[in-house]
């Protein structure tokens, strides 16, 4: 069992939720200053965990 690959996993799922949770403000966005700050931060952080999960699963090699 790879830890890093465990981890990986992890945050590529924890992107996937916070791209979601991105999505979910956009459609429901009025226009106010509060939603497009934390559409940002939330649309920010879900891309950088996405990738960051991504990578971290291809370069981790599956040593048995």
């Amino acid at each position: 069992m790879n830890l890093k690959r465990i981890f990986g996993a992890i945050l590529t799922v924890l992107g996937i939720i916070g791209l979601i949770y991105t999505a979910f403000v956009f459609s429901d966005t009025v226009g106010n200053n509060q939603d497009v700050k934390s559409m940002i931060i939330f649309g920010i952080l879900g891309v950088v965990f996405f990738s960051s999960g991504i990578s971290l699963v291809r370069t981790t090699k599956d040593e048995s």
